[in-house]
């Protein structure tokens, strides 16, 4: 599997690019496109894929495997860790809350459930589009 070439990233959105690979990984392994065990391209492989830098690239895998998402093992290379669901259910807890938020400051603003839905899914697009 050519993982790296699975990764977009944008010199013109703003974030730091080791952001947007953190960001890519987390999203491929949580939907299951990148199952636990699967090889990680080597740093210095997708630094030369990507046209960056090898510190981008090493910042970025050692903030994944902080969190549990993949695992480093010195002489073997960067795997998608066994377990990385932590992070997962971290993030559902944390857009379940998010949306919470949401739903009540709309109700301050007097905003109704199609109201809301509409503005989650222009703000969703307005993404898409970055």
């Amino acid at each position: 599997m050519n993982m790296h070439s699975m990764l977009t990233l944008s010199q013109t959105s703003g974030k730091p690019m080791y952001l947007q690979i953190i960001d890519q990984v987390r999203h491929k392994v949580a939907i299951g496109d990148w199952p636990p065990g699967t090889e990680m391209p080597s740093i210095r492989q997708l630094a030369a894929d990507l046209s960056i830098s090898v510190i981008t690239v090493k910042r970025a895998y050692q903030d994944l495997e902080q969190e549990g998402v993949i695992l480093t093992q010195p002489g073997r290379g960067s795997f998608v860790a066994e377990a990385p669901l932590a992070p997962v259910a971290q993030w559902e807890t944390e857009l379940q809350q998010t949306l919470v938020q949401a739903v009540q400051i709309g109700q301050r603003l007097g905003l109704g459930k199609d109201a809301l839905i509409d503005r989650l899914r222009q703000t969703a697009e307005q993404q898409e589009e970055k």
